[in-house]
């Protein structure tokens, strides 16, 4: 009995320890995060400054792996169901940007916000901080009346003092 106490003891004090070094391990102990699959994301514009900046689409190793598999069903499955005339629906996103981006700039108003813009598979995700919810409203439209955009995901608070609803780069 006295044994099993020892060596619970010694155990629990291992294993505080790991845990204790692990949450104090540096940065470089982390997996490297990368646009695995160079999906486009850019800044559109810089006007609220102290706007949480999104993590965009970074991935770890781990991370891209998980992913690839339903990445190439939901491309393909634009092209089977008859909405893409290219069997990969993330084939669109790169000459997207050029069109998504003036539709964006267009906006009255836009300078006055912080967003950041991801497209994925035709779907482009607005990220950031809005002085209002009518310029959330008019980025939303605006990009999603763009040829070949097929969905619009808005992410937009108001201010910079909420806490956003997309994951956040590291400080």
């Amino acid at each position: 009995m006295k044994a099993c106490l020892l060596l619970c003891a010694l155990a629990a004090v291992a294993t505080a320890a790991s845990v204790a070094s692990a949450q104090d391990a540096p940065a470089a102990d982390k997996p490297e995060k990368r646009n695995w699959f160079d999906d486009p994301f850019f800044q559109l514009s810089k006007g609220l400054p102290g706007c949480p900046v999104p993590l965009g689409p970074l991935y770890t190793e781990a991370e891209r792996r998980v992913q690839m598999h339903s990445r190439l069903e939901r491309g393909t499955s634009c092209w089977l169901a008859g909405k893409c005339a290219d069997s990969n629906a993330y084939r669109y996103d790169k000459p997207l940007v050029p069109k998504v981006q003036a539709a964006l700039e267009a906006v009255p108003g836009v300078r006055g916000a912080s967003v950041w813009v991801m497209i994925q598979r035709r779907w482009v995700y607005l990220q950031g901080c809005v002085p209002s919810k009518d310029l959330a409203t008019r980025l939303e439209q605006a990009a999603h009346a763009v040829p070949d955009v097929e969905a619009v995901v808005p992410d937009l608070m108001v201010g910079t003092h909420d806490k956003p609803g997309y994951p956040l780069a590291s400080p």
